[in-house]
């Protein structure tokens, strides 16, 4: 048995953070220990200017004295205000079961600039070069200043309106990618803090920066370009801290200076254009002539708020080589096909040998045509291209910085001579989320659908959760997100990114209370509320935040939005229904996609019906945060609002015998998920559900509304034979048709493509749109056995409860949670079922083990009952249900 050790220090989630502007940052650790019951029985913090006055002691801005609690996440901090740029150093020292002190290595924040008078920059950027139908070339601006002494410390607070990436002295500032990211520019715009202290030099300096057009000047969708701004606009200021402890600040200003270089154009849908004969080598560096180069424009101030970062930025992940590439054969113009073997969003790197003047186009795309040459239908408007002309100087290689794709197969035209595997490299690009689950089972086709849903949430998590990275669309649609955030949350770490979302949802929130369809939205669009089930992402992404994360400030802080939200639809409703006939307000989408309708698109569940389950829906959340918040009497009201609609859901859609109007599958499954029916009824509308999918021989009918809760409603009324039938079918409509068709990302669409009719529309038909991969939070709490506790959120009590079925022998599941590595792993035999789990420090858990009777169960070879850390609670529903304490165990039942 080893000392149980303090690791994973946070601060807002994140690992030593440079810029926060959270007043009261919290602060999160982990307590790892091997042994069975370890846990924390109290903590201290203590926060100091320097890592070394942290080490002695003295001179602390905050001691939190002992605190007898087992808080460990969400810790805020309690000491003196902070201040612009201050950091602070920090430790805790916890107490455990066993009266051990044990103490955590140093970790830190510091905080960015706190109010916007400490802004001292200009806005800045090129003369206006472009049309509001074109992107211009990419402006490179400069300046030049002297350091004449030594520094202690330089931090560069830069943000664009476009897309920025910045050089120091000709070093890349930061690996970030898509800076600043995509807000609504006009309200909030986010900027970035970098630690460029090793990037100076004495004497002469340069900083310098490239922008995009990006979100903030280039095509969104196919609602065209300039939506915020007509060409590109960047603020920076570098903050230089002398030994001294004077100040200096460096900052965009007129002083500036500016030309265009090699980037033609540069879209995040069309594509980039680059000449590479037009580079301007050492542009960046100190001594430069820049005497040819055009004084800036500087620009009035936006009105925008200037806020830190809030989740996690853009980086570059997995780089993928070509599995085949092959030849289209052309006299003009030959044409390279590369298979990449996995879609993904990004770019390619490319590697040629050319000479001078050669122009490379690179075209992206899904899937082939029948022929073999690339289908790019599907993307619409989105020109999807990216050119490269050579400048002739032996090997280059290039790749793009202020665009992205959806692509599998990329195709070469204007390449000389014969391309290799070498040539092209697939680059995936998302936000940098860390991945806190692996799952693994006995059938491969459910093992690629996990692989494919993990693909499909990285490609489409761009700093905004985006339908799809192909075609002109890749808006944060509110329904995508709210539907997909409990699987999202166990693929990755993703409180941070949903943190940031809410806030673009927050923005776009419109004066009636409202929630739109996407976010950020775009007035362009016109369409006004999000209608059920897209709306509601207002309360169901903080919702469901809280429960993986145990985020209560996220609820509290979005708290008076979502009343806003929820008075809406009091307004918006009659009688406790909503979307009511002569409703003049927005009906919504319907079920999405959802096969039983006529039009193949809204599906045949009725509005009203579907608005009004998400009435009831949202308002029962609301009433659940009431309560957390201590506003009891909005937990009433709410709650009163929820009951009402419960009892309108039964009056106006629901007959004697359990049939729901419609018929339809998805009328049942929110019917049965929602609680909306009385008691009586909820085994006869199980029944229906299931007649439903017996009368479609094993398959799915529902859209984007029903699918993510329909394994869920099967198994919690005991059909869990009917939802491993759904899980494991084959053949279209279901999860595994797509995987047969070599799939390895989530459609769009069940029926994207099929043999017998080819390419679904391509007005709309993406192979990368993560939304039906919501089983993925069934199949990992389901098939393998890990699930968190509503009442106790966070993974801190932890729900086991595997129920094997489908055929499967085994599954392993293991998952990182605030508080750590959650296991859990069954193996089936013929008369005997093995179970390992771990429970991580300072947690506990709920096991159900199969069995008839408790004397059926071992736990490392001993009676279960009488094994440390087991506690046995009874037995239910042919399992043996125990209470752990932390640390691993192995459960052996033998099922006679």
């Amino acid at each position: 048995m080893t000392m149980a050790t303090l690791i994973h220090l946070t601060c807002e989630y994140r690992t030593n953070p440079l810029g926060l502007d959270v007043l009261r940052p919290r602060l999160s650790w982990q307590m790892r220990s091997d042994r069975r019951g370890a846990h924390q029985t109290g903590y201290q913090i203590l926060a100091a200017p320097t890592k070394a006055s942290l080490n002695s002691g003295a001179g602390l801005i905050w001691d939190s004295q002992k605190v007898d609690s087992d808080q460990s996440i969400h810790v805020p901090y309690g000491g003196p205000p902070l201040t612009s740029g201050q950091r602070v150093y920090w430790k805790v020292r916890v107490w455990d079961e066993a009266r051990g002190v044990i103490e955590s290595s140093p970790a830190w924040w510091e905080m960015g600039l706190l109010d916007q008078a400490d802004w001292k920059a200009q806005w800045i950027g090129a003369p206006f070069w472009g049309g509001p139908r074109t992107s211009s070339p990419a402006p490179f601006l400069r300046k030049e200043f002297m350091l004449d002494k030594p520094i202690a410390a330089a931090r560069l607070y830069a943000t664009a309106i476009g897309l920025y990436e910045s050089y120091i002295n000709g070093a890349r500032v930061g690996d970030a990618l898509l800076t600043p990211g995509w807000t609504d520019y006009d309200r909030r715009i986010q900027y970035q803090a970098y630690d460029v202290t090793e990037l100076l030099r004495s004497g002469a300096n340069t900083i310098g920066v490239i922008l995009g057009d990006g979100w903030g000047v280039g095509h969104i969708a196919w609602l065209g370009r300039q939506h915020y701004a007509d060409r590109p606009h960047f603020l920076a200021q570098m903050v230089l801290a002398y030994p001294d402890g004077s100040q200096e600040i460096v900052a965009t200003d007129p002083g500036w200076k500016v030309t265009q270089g090699p980037i033609l154009e540069s879209d995040l849908l069309m594509g980039e254009s680059y000449d590479a004969r037009r580079e301007l080598t050492h542009c960046f560096q100190p001594g430069y002539d820049d005497s040819s180069w055009w004084p800036v424009e500087v620009f009035e101030g936006h009105g925008a708020a200037l806020v830190a970062t809030q989740g996690p930025l853009v980086k570059r992940h997995e780089a993928l080589r070509p599995v085949a590439f092959c030849e289209i054969p052309n006299r003009v113009n030959p044409r390279w096909i590369f298979d990449m073997g996995q879609n993904l969003g990004g770019w390619i790197r490319l590697a040629v040998h050319a000479e001078r003047g050669t122009t490379i186009t690179i075209r992206y795309g899904e899937a082939l045509n029948p022929d073999g040459t690339l289908y790019t239908a599907n993307l619409r408007t989105a020109r999807s291209t990216d050119y490269y002309t050579a400048k002739g100087d032996g090997e280059e290689a290039w790749e793009p910085r202020f665009t992205y794709h959806g692509f599998r197969y990329v195709e070469l035209s204007g390449f000389p001579g014969v391309p290799t595997q070498e040539t092209v490299t697939g680059i995936a690009v998302h936000s940098e989320m860390t991945p806190t689950s692996a799952f693994d089972c006995s059938d491969p086709l459910i093992n690629q659908l996990q692989h494919n849903i993990i693909w499909g949430q990285k490609s489409n998590f761009v700093d905004v959760p985006t339908d799809c990275p192909q075609r002109d669309e890749r808006f944060g649609w509110t329904g995508d997100a709210q539907v997909f955030i409990r699987t999202a949350a166990f693929n990755m770490d993703v409180a941070g990114f949903f943190t940031k979302w809410t806030l673009d949802l927050e923005d776009a929130q419109y004066p009636d209370g409202a929630y739109p369809s996407v976010a950020p939205d775009l007035p362009a669009w016109g369409i006004g509320e999000g209608g059920p089930a897209w709306a509601d992402a207002g309360v169901i992404v903080p919702w469901t935040i809280y429960q993986g994360y145990g985020d209560t400030r996220l609820l509290k802080e979005g708290y008076a939005s979502m009343q806003r939200f929820i008075e809406f639809l009091s307004r918006a409703s009659q009688n406790g229904i909503r979307c009511y006939p002569g409703y003049e307000g927005w009906h919504g989408h319907g079920d999405w996609l959802a096969l039983d309708g006529s039009d193949g698109r809204e599906g045949g569940t009725s509005k009203e019906l579907i608005g009004t389950a998400f009435f009831a829906y949202s308002t029962y959340l609301m009433a659940n945060i009431a309560c957390i918040l201590d506003r009891h009497e909005d937990r009433s009201r709410y709650q009163a609002l929820f009951e009402e609609a419960r009892v309108a859901f039964t009056r106006r859609f629901v007959h004697e015998d359990g049939t729901i109007e419609g018929n339809t599958q998805t009328s049942y499954v929110l019917a049965l998920e929602f609680d909306l029916l009385p008691q009586a009824l909820r085994p006869l509308a199980a029944a229906k559900l299931v007649q439903s999918i017996r009368e479609r021989d094993d398959h799915l009918s529902t859209g984007f509304v029903g699918t993510p809760y329909i394994n869920w409603v099967l198994t919690e009324t005991g059909h869990l034979d009917t939802a491993y039938a759904l899980l494991k079918q084959t053949t279209w409509p279901s999860w595994l048709y797509s995987v047969t068709q070599g799939a390895t990302t989530i459609w769009e669409r069940w029926d994207g493509w099929t043999l017998e009719k080819g390419f679904q529309d391509p007005k709309m038909n993406s192979f990368n749109h993560y939304a039906f991969g919501a089983i993925g939070a069934w199949i990992y709490a389901v098939i393998g056995g890990i699930d968190l506790d509503p009442d106790d959120p966070g993974y801190h009590h932890i729900i086991m409860h595997p129920r094997p079925g489908g055929g499967l022998t085994h599954a392993s599941i293991e998952m990182n949670s605030m508080y750590g590595a959650i296991r859990s792993a069954w193996l089936l035999g013929d008369d005997d079922f093995d179970l390992r789990v771990t429970v991580p420090a300072n947690t506990t858990a709920t096991i159900y083990v199969p069995a008839r009777e408790i004397s059926q169960v071992t736990e490392s070879g001993q009676p279960a009952q009488s094994a440390a850390g087991v506690t046995f609670l009874h037995l239910d529903d042919g399992c043996a249900v125990f209470s752990l304490a932390s640390g691993t165990y192995r459960f052996f039942s033998h099922l006679e």
